[in-house]
């Protein structure tokens, strides 16, 4: 943390969004960002080298569920875990892979075979996320599903993407940890800091750890992932920690 207040213009802040700028709800399509997140973001924006939102989410879902985003300093979005990118209102991003929209359609023929309750599917475009948090044992749920939907993601190439009470199907070659070290490399980046909550943010914090620079790593912390926490410098309390942490750094750049 150091490094980045003595030196915020070589800081590069990344953050996953659900869980961590988002509360986690039960329906994903609900989600909102924390009421004050794009304030403090924007804030952050001014002072730091770049801020990086680096989610699972495709770049117009989270511009949805964040639509103050867009007037935030520099911010880049890199969505589907670094496939897509948001700069300055442009997005780039390859060809969506045919798998995804085979496997699920596949899905939806299995989850109809085997009858469980409460369990939804989330189509993200290029990836698909199978969903148990509504089901009435979410965790039995999703165990009872790994193994099918292993299954499906090898027929259609795809890999498997645990998260919380979610399995989502995605292309391989990409993670936050590769998306972040690039995006690092490419910033000539002297510090940097991750905020996360979900088991996808540990490559992002293997990134950190294995840049070079000055770097911290923040959990935000919930019941339901453990290994985060254990992994982090810091924990602070779900998207109000996150919120609340963000507002001290930047506090600290006007500090004398």
């Amino acid at each position: 943390m150091e490094a980045i207040l003595k030196d915020p213009a070589g800081a590069v802040i990344g953050l996953d969004f659900d869980g961590t700028l988002a509360p986690i709800v039960p329906d994903p399509s609900a989600a909102r960002i924390h009421p004050a997140a794009e304030a403090v973001l924007a804030e952050l924006g001014r002072h730091v080298g770049a801020v990086a939102i680096v989610t699972g989410r495709p770049v117009a879902t989270a511009l949805e569920l964040g639509p103050g985003l867009a007037d935030v300093p520099g911010l880049v979005i890199l969505g589907h875990y670094g496939f897509e990118r948001w700069e300055a209102g442009q997005v780039s991003a390859p060809p969506p892979p045919p798998g995804v929209p085979r496997a699920e359609a596949e899905l939806q023929l299995l989850l109809g075979r085997l009858g469980l309750e409460g369990v939804t599917i989330e189509d993200k475009g290029r990836a698909v996320a199978v969903h148990t948090r509504r089901s009435p044992d979410p965790v039995a749920t999703l165990e009872a599903l790994r193994g099918p939907l292993e299954e499906v993601a090898r027929e259609h190439g795809l890999v498997i993407e645990p998260g919380r009470l979610v399995l989502e199907l995605r292309p391989p070659g990409m993670d936050k940890g590769h998306a972040l070290g690039l995006f690092l490399t490419e910033r000539t980046a002297r510090s940097v800091m991750f905020v996360g909550d979900d088991l996808g943010d540990l490559a992002a914090f293997e990134a950190v750890r294995g840049s070079g620079l000055p770097g911290v790593c923040v959990c935000s912390g919930s019941a339901e992932v453990t290994a985060l926490a254990e992994r982090a410098d810091i924990v602070v309390d779900g998207p109000d920690g996150v919120v609340a942490l963000l507002s001290e750094l930047t506090a600290g750049f006007s500090r004398p």
